[in-house]
């Protein structure tokens, strides 16, 4: 299952952000991966994700795999619209 949304958040998704993220995903079985800027990263790791360089405006695929996948993806698409605002 995938999911496609652009980062509205002024700074994008930073360190903190990005460590509330992994939270959000480690909630979850399912495998969770973040696609950005031609790249791909683990959704479950903040190191993975601050590589992927996600500023203001950048459009992120998220891919979740697993038995909890679609509930891993509207989850983190809720978390993603609240630092969106």
């Amino acid at each position: 299952m995938e999911k496609r949304i652009v980062i509205k958040n002024e700074t994008g998704l930073h360190a903190r952000p990005a460590a509330m993220f992994v939270k959000e995903a480690n909630q979850f079985e399912s495998n969770i991966e973040i696609e950005a800027n031609g790249k791909s990263g683990n959704g479950k790791s903040i190191m993975s994700i601050m590589s992927l360089g996600i500023t203001k405006d950048t459009e992120i695929t998220l891919k979740a795999k697993g038995h909890d996948e679609s509930d891993a993806i509207s989850a983190l698409e809720s978390f993603i619209e609240k630092q969106n605002h």
